[in-house]
């Protein structure tokens, strides 16, 4: 963590202390400062490049890979779990969305915990959290039991992205930001299409309460590694209090302006990938669920390129001169975009549909960036709580009232929502994020 008062320092000279995968510095061991350290490029400059990838981004970009998979699972196992609870859309909903309620939830004590003790210590006994909800899920046997098992798997999640944002905020140097957290989300897109065709494939082998029971373990498995990995937080000045520092992240101009423009962009993306885009290619496009398996894979799959593709554009665009909020402003367009094809059911390509959305999507991640860059470096775990927060309950909100307004549908024989059903809920959609996307553009064209 770094000193209230310091504000981002430009990168050391010494290229092993400013990323992932730089040359190691002549001595790879820890060195720990006698002082607190004042910037991120004072915490970065005491680990080599190999030590900050093994000990810093691996072990919690592996839990942020787990926090994908579980949050995203429920999108290939729908079928399962209709036909053992006999769910409607709005039940499955709700189920699928307790993961956001109770994440967000976790958002305020989990952000005060990582500012005072540092993600090494927190995040541990939360992936243990997690591992129990799973146990929980994979023997629950009620719709009742199965929600309150979804909501504590979500709880004990709730630190994981925040940890790694965190870690990687104290140990990499400001510059390299945009694309390392490029690389954090493309960890999370391997775990959301981990969640996808491999969990599908794994289905043959065994049932989904089997699955959940793997997960269990590796949560647990997880925590130990970071437990046993986490190199010592550096010394740190003393915080102020939360309802202060809430309102000083809140009321920061650049938060602001981001939140106006990319929350509810954020929030829809989180909602409908996590769940109702394999139920529309289920229920619209008609396909097999193999096929429903293979589009989602591939669609996950795009968000790790997508990740890495805005990271790298993000820093190209910045040696330019054109600020991150630009690049999230075209990006929010072409993601709106996209959506409209779902309102207008446009059936020359279902399958290409389905993929853009992630692949665009992965745009919105671009918070997590701004939030990095403009705020002071002591606000950054709770910088990161305050917009988690806003993100995941409004993601609970799209998907459990996406399935509300698909479920005013009757369905056909076969049990499939028609199409008109789907097109209301995007239109919806479309209409909560196009406000946001004006006032920005307008607010920029005055600015001019």
């Amino acid at each position: 963590m770094r000193d209230d008062s310091a504000t981002p320092a430009a990168p050391p000279p010494d290229d092993a202390a400013s990323g992932i995968g730089a040359p190691p510095a002549e001595s790879s061991s820890i060195r720990v400062a006698s002082a607190p350290f004042s910037s991120p490029a004072a915490a970065a400059s005491s680990l080599s490049g190999r030590t900050v990838f093994v000990m810093v981004f691996l072990p919690f970009a592996l839990g942020h890979f787990l926090s994908c998979l579980m949050r995203t699972v429920n999108a290939t196992l729908a079928p399962q779990l209709v036909a053992a609870l006999a769910l409607t859309p709005g039940e499955l909903g709700l189920l699928t969305s307790a993961f956001f309620l109770a994440f967000a939830l976790a958002q305020l004590p989990v952000g005060m915990a990582l500012d005072r003790w540092g993600p090494g210590t927190v995040q541990p006994p939360m992936l243990l959290l997690a591992g129990v909800g799973a146990l929980a899920f994979a023997g629950g046997h009620t719709f009742t039991q199965l929600l309150v098992a979804r909501a504590v798997i979500g709880l004990g999640l709730g630190g994981c992205f925040m940890s790694a944002v965190k870690a990687i905020s104290t140990w990499i140097a400001p510059a390299r930001l945009p694309s390392v957290q490029g690389y954090l989300i493309a960890i999370g897109g391997l775990g959301a299409a981990a969640a996808t065709l491999p969990v599908r494939m794994a289905l043959d082998y065994m049932d989904w309460r089997g699955l959940f029971l793997w997960l269990a373990a590796a949560a647990a498995l997880i925590g130990f590694l970071i437990r046993a990995l986490s190199p010592p937080q550096p010394g740190a000045a003393r915080k102020p209090a939360l309802l202060d520092a809430m309102r000083e992240v809140y009321r920061h101009p650049a938060f602001r302006e981001m939140a106006a423009l990319v929350l509810v962009p954020h929030t829809v993306f989180f909602g409908i990938q996590g769940l109702w885009i394999g139920r529309w290619l289920s229920d619209v496009a008609r396909y097999s669920d193999n096929a429903v398996g293979y589009l989602l894979y591939l669609g996950m799959a795009a968000v790790i390129f997508g990740a890495i593709a805005v990271g790298m554009i993000t820093e190209w665009a910045g040696r330019r001169g054109v600020q991150p909020i630009r690049v999230a402003a075209a990006g929010v367009a072409l993601f709106i975009a996209v959506q409209v094809g779902f309102v207008c059911n446009w059936r020359p390509s279902y399958q290409l549909l389905s993929v853009l959305f992630t692949l665009v999507g992965t745009v919105t991640g671009i918070e997590y960036t701004i939030v990095a860059l403009s705020l002071p470096g002591a606000l950054t775990g709770r910088a990161a709580t305050c917009l988690n927060l806003l993100i995941f309950l409004g993601a609970f909100a799209v998907q459990a009232g996406f399935g509300l307004v698909v479920g005013c549908w009757r369905p056909d024989v076969t049990g499939h929502y028609p199409a008109q059903s789907y097109q209301a809920a995007f239109a919806l959609l479309v209409l909560l994020q196009l406000p946001g996307l004006i006032w920005f553009v307008r607010r920029a064209g005055a600015i001019r």
